[in-house]
């Protein structure tokens, strides 16, 4: 797929030459995990010292604890997860995290069951009746305590009403398992990532009633992702491994027949094991809901976008936070910004950006407009996490902020 230059050789056999160069590198089976294989597997890494051995991971929570024990490297990363391990509120002992860059921005969805499309639950109005007036809990699944898809699914519910902690149950499942349990009526519905919501529309098995673009568009999604100590010690090899990926990221965007030809990488068994057919359409913003509805999606899963996508701004990092506080997993105001500056290794990227002639802006913070109008630039995180009318702030801490 790629024919690189000789160009970054000389760079590798100087000063900057990588620490390491054999890195296990984790994902999940997931479309957007796709600027790490291409990396991978298609000639990028080579060029600049390094040998990227893929690893992929059954859950989130196997993910986190191989990237926390350092049996893996680096990762294809909810951006929730780094900041909850970082926090204390991730499952495990606070472990000092690092935010390489950003993997992708959009491509998630939020499906319901064709139980409840039968039922006439077909409208976010009609799910809002159909809870409030329910005396059986709904049950949707989101793949990890707090990662984005949690996030996407409590923040479009509550906007919708319904309050994602109240008035509906909640579950973990791994992304590629989501499909069996909807199936199996175990769930009435999902968030979660590629391919697997355009699988349960292919399949008859519900439709997408809303996607991740749709409550923000752009969105902050999947980083990479390692602990502060391999950053810290191997400064060259993330900076190497950041300029691999990234052009990998300008790769896939170059052209539709590259895009087209990433997707049938990816349905690869070693990868997402699935049709590239269930794939593809999403992955080149064709969408259809299961409803009849089909469109083009102007903010489907982006990759590169010029460098935008890539960014690890502060205030995406922040957003992460102020979701923690609104639903009681942080006890108090974290200081936002100064976590922010610990995690998000702005500097190398944009060290590695400059050495492949992508341009990073100068700005630390994005400002966007979410679904219910509220704007989001990371001016007053605090203020921001109390000002929903739905929340679940309280002095009181849950059990899996008391670490």
């Amino acid at each position: 797929m790629n024919e690189t230059s000789l160009g970054p050789l000389a760079w590798v056999n100087g000063s900057d030459a990588p620490e390491k160069s054999a890195i296990n590198l984790g994902f999940m089976a997931l479309s957007d995990c796709a600027s790490v294989v291409v990396a991978a597997t298609q000639g990028f890494a080579q060029p600049y010292g390094l040998t990227l051995n893929l690893k992929r991971q059954a859950s989130w929570a196997n993910l986190r604890d191989k990237l926390v024990s350092g049996e893996l490297d680096a990762a294809h990363s909810l951006y929730g997860l780094i900041y909850a391990v970082h926090l204390g509120i991730g499952g495990v002992a606070p472990t000092d995290m690092a935010v390489l860059m950003g993997l992708n921005q959009n491509g998630q969805s939020l499906n319901l069951s064709h139980g409840l499309q039968q039922a006439g639950v077909n409208s976010p109005e009609a799910l809002d009746r159909h809870v409030h007036q329910s005396r059986a809990k709904l049950t949707f699944a989101q793949t990890f305590p707090t990662g984005t898809h949690a996030m996407w699914l409590y923040y479009w519910l509550a906007s919708q009403g319904i309050h994602p902690l109240q008035d509906v149950d909640s579950v973990v499942v791994p992304p590629p398992q989501m499909v069996a349990h909807l199936q199996a009526g175990r769930i009435d519905g999902f968030c979660v990532g590629e391919p697997w919501a355009a699988s349960a529309v292919q399949q008859d098995l519900g439709f997408t009633l809303a996607t991740s673009q749709s409550i923000w568009p752009d969105h902050p999604e999947k980083v990479l992702g390692c602990t502060r100590e391999f950053v810290e010690q191997y400064p060259n090899t993330a900076r190497a491994l950041v300029m691999a990926i990234l052009e990998a990221s300008r790769f896939i965007e170059e052209s539709p027949e590259n895009r087209r030809s990433t997707a049938q990488l990816l349905s690869a068994t070693e990868y997402l094991d699935t049709p590239a057919a269930c794939i593809e359409p999403r992955f080149m913003g064709d969408y259809a809901d299961g409803l009849g509805n089909r469109w083009q999606d102007p903010h489907a899963l982006r990759f590169h976008g010029d460098g935008e996508v890539n960014l690890p701004y502060l205030s995406d990092g922040m957003w992460f936070m102020t979701q923690f506080r609104r639903w009681g997993l942080l006890r108090e105001d974290p200081d936002y910004l100064a976590v922010a500056r610990q995690v998000q290794r702005l500097d190398l990227y944009r060290e590695a950006a400059s050495a492949v002639g992508i341009a990073a802006s100068h700005a630390d913070l994005r400002s966007s407009q979410l679904l219910d109008g509220k704007v989001w630039d990371g001016s007053d995180p605090a203020g921001y996490a109390r000002s929903f009318k739905l929340h679940a702030l309280s002095d009181a801490a849950p059990l899996l902020a008391q670490r």
